[in-house]
């Protein structure tokens, strides 16, 4: 049988998670800003090697 009264730390549980996610999605971007920084610095080194060829 479920129990009586209010639910325990739903609010807590509910911040947490909201939390969590904020980090995770920081993360990610963090993640991809690096990734299109590199191709960008990769792109514009291999046009200079064909510029200089």
């Amino acid at each position: 049988m479920p129990k009586k009264g209010k639910e325990k730390n739903t609010v807590n549980k509910a911040k947490h998670t909201k939390l969590m996610n904020q980090k995770i999605n920081k993360v990610k971007l963090e993640k991809q800003r690096n990734k299109e920084r590199l191709r960008a610095i990769i792109k514009k080194v291999n046009e200079l090697k064909n510029d200089t060829q």
